[in-house]
């Protein structure tokens, strides 16, 4: 994970004018085996070494949450099987934004499950073309039909799970996170599913006509996740959260190890960081 760490600003740091990158370390990196294991209450992580997908259990129904790779689908589904859990009771699936790493397998994991999709209306059109519009530096993936568009402020609802989604686009034009209220050791705490605020390689100037509006709509997400109090930070590539020393710290013994209430804020304050030094020197090389 350390390894893979110091790869990403490599293999993210070009911009959408850049022609394709080669993903192949990248890939093989996030694509390692993981082990599921529960994160909280209902909560599990279902996803591979460097690609998050979480399952959210009820017994109406599970929520998926990502796909991985085209070639991380498989791992999904094992580790979803691995947790006990029947693959046709996953009802619905979510996507975090439309990049080949997250949104790869969902056309495979839909086949297998029979779940519906639901995404933003701005990451809809590329689910469904299999590539991301304006990002030649990005690979394909196999295209996917969305079932239901979803909004800001909109709850998905299965069994007693309660989404409230929150869209916090920049990364993507439909970059979506979720809050999730579920009862750690008996006290309610709220947990979000963070979609990414790196720049990572998105035009911040206007320039690429397939995304004018990023800049604005980084600022717009960095405001609104201001206004959230999260107990628990969740985020769709683990390195980015530091799951591996949390789940150490879970082994052990310490059953609250994923809950920092302080946690949402410094990673909104480093990725607004980041973003205003991007925008700055994306700038001074448009001059």
């Amino acid at each position: 994970m350390r390894a893979l760490a110091l790869l990403l600003p490599l293999l993210l740091a070009s911009g959408p004018a850049a022609q394709r990158q080669d993903w192949t370390q990248a890939k093989l990196e996030w694509n390692k085996p993981a082990k599921p294991f529960r994160i909280a209450a209902n909560v599990y992580y279902v996803g591979t070494e460097g690609v998050s997908a979480y399952l959210i259990t009820d017994p109406k129904g599970h929520i998926l949450i990502d796909g991985g790779l085209p070639e991380g689908a498989k791992l999904i589904a094992a580790n979803i099987r691995r947790l006990g859990f029947r693959l046709q009771d996953v009802r619905i699936l979510l996507i975090n934004h439309a990049h080949f790493d997250h949104s790869g397998g969902l056309a495979e994991l839909k086949r297998v499950t029979g779940a519906q999709l639901l995404a933003s209306a701005g990451d809809k059109p590329d689910l469904e073309a299999g590539h991301t519009e304006g990002r030649p530096d990005l690979e394909g993936f196999p295209p996917v039909k969305v079932d239901r568009v979803i909004g800001e402020g909109e709850h998905i609802r299965l069994g007693a799970i309660d989404l409230v989604t929150h869209l916090t686009p920049g990364h993507t034009r439909g970059c979506t996170s979720w809050m999730y209220r579920a009862p750690v050791e008996g006290v309610p705490l709220d947990i979000l599913f963070a979609c990414s605020l790196t720049v990572a390689g998105q035009d911040l100037t206007g320039r690429n006509p397939a995304y004018p509006g990023a800049a604005d709509d980084f600022r717009h997400s960095f405001a609104l996740l201001r206004t959230l109090t999260v107990d628990i930070f969740l985020n769709f590539h683990p390195g980015a959260f530091d799951m591996a020393d949390k789940r150490t710290r879970l082994k052990a013994g310490n059953a609250l190890a994923f809950v920092d209430p302080g946690e949402l804020g410094r990673r909104v304050d480093a990725a607004e960081a980041q973003f205003e030094k991007e925008l700055g020197e994306q700038t001074a090389a448009k001059r």
